[in-house]
């Protein structure tokens, strides 16, 4: 074969591979990296470039330089730079969702190439507030000495929130309270965690072995503001309970996200609060046997659940955290033997 024709072939070669990387509306996107989407993506969670930036260990100059080529490329713009925090536009929507699938396929090659090996890579977890302090302490250590090539990513998140991520594929699992009955998501009780009622220093009800629901309807009930499951669980058990924040006096109305925050309002003589079983067993043993009371009647319990999505790809690093998770948390809490339970719904009518 002369040179000539070698060269020829070449040139062919070349044409078909760039008509390969060209769509069906005549863009170019052979110069499309994986850099550049996942800044694209970094930027779509922070809604800002300098922690998008930061998060990816790069100067911010150097990062808005590639997602300007990387709009150009694609012929839009993937962000509304004039508002503050950043905003993705209607147009980026759909192409940052195509994005997120051609990175996570990227991530599930390296994933099959080492199949036969032990779990690696990145496994994103996303835990529920009223969880984290808890439940994740019970086994993070464990689940690290199983999984040691396994890059761990926790964060915390609200419901809704850990629902949608799982959905979009930037989470592997969720830890939360279910029983959620979500369309596309698998979920696993890892145990109930029953719940108590926490009264003020001297509340006469701690006169009594345990307490009904309805007797906290003439107390302050301090529960968790909109948005947390808990507060759903809470208010649904209490129905004669107040559905609102209470008022600390004139004008000043206060709801908190935290368990300790409430223990203080309760402590300082401001009504009552319910806790769930894990928050009361860190509380000195004094307190306990003097501000916490059971239910009477129906046990209330929260269920704990691993949720993921059904195309969730770190199969085997789920696995393994269920098979570390689930006893540590039995191991935990106490069942409530021979007393009927009632696992409170996590999610209410408008949550869908």
């Amino acid at each position: 074969m002369s040179s000539t024709d070698g060269r020829h072939r070449t040139r062919l070669a070349g044409e078909r591979f760039r008509r390969k990387t060209v769509d069906s509306n005549g863009m170019d996107l052979s110069q499309v990296t994986l850099t550049m989407m996942r800044y694209a993506v970094l930027v779509a969670e922070t809604k800002s470039f300098k922690v998008a930036a930061e998060r990816a260990h790069v100067s911010q100059p150097g990062l808005s330089m590639q997602l300007q080529k990387l709009e150009e490329l694609i012929g839009h713009s993937l962000f509304d730079r004039s508002k503050k925090p950043t905003m993705v536009t209607p147009e980026g929507e759909d192409l940052l969702a195509q994005m997120r699938v051609v990175l996570r396929e990227t991530e599930r090659l390296g994933q099959v190439t080492s199949e036969r090996g032990e779990p690696s890579g990145i496994y994103r977890l996303g835990v529920i507030p009223t969880l984290a302090p808890t439940v994740l302490p019970l086994f993070l250590e464990e689940l690290a000495r199983a999984c040691p090539k396994v890059e761990l990513r926790i964060e915390e998140l609200q419901t809704a929130h850990i629902v949608e991520r799982l959905r979009d594929d930037r989470l592997e699992a969720g830890l939360l309270s279910t029983p959620l009955a979500i369309a596309g998501l698998d979920e696993v009780a890892l145990g109930e965690e029953r719940l108590f009622a926490y009264l003020s220093p001297g509340d006469p009800l701690a006169k009594k072995k345990s307490v009904r629901e309805e007797e906290l309807s003439d107390r302050r009930l301090w529960v968790m503001p909109e948005g947390h499951c808990f507060r759903t669980q809470v208010l649904s058990f209490c129905a004669s309970a107040r559905a609102r924040a209470p008022k600390l006096g004139a004008g000043i109305q206060f709801e908190s996200g935290s368990f300790e925050t409430l223990i203080r309002l309760v402590d300082s003589g401001l009504g009552a609060t319910v806790l769930p079983e894990l928050v009361v067993a860190h509380l000195p043993e004094e307190r306990r046997a003097a501000q916490v009371r059971p239910f009477s009647g129906e046990v209330p319990v929260r269920q704990i659940g691993l949720v993921t999505s059904r195309r969730e790809l770190q199969a085997r690093v789920t696995a393994k955290l269920f098979g570390v998770a689930r006893p540590r948390v039995q191991a935990a809490i106490v069942r409530s033997a021979g007393k009927a339970t009632r696992v409170l719904a996590p999610l209410g009518e408008s949550d869908g």
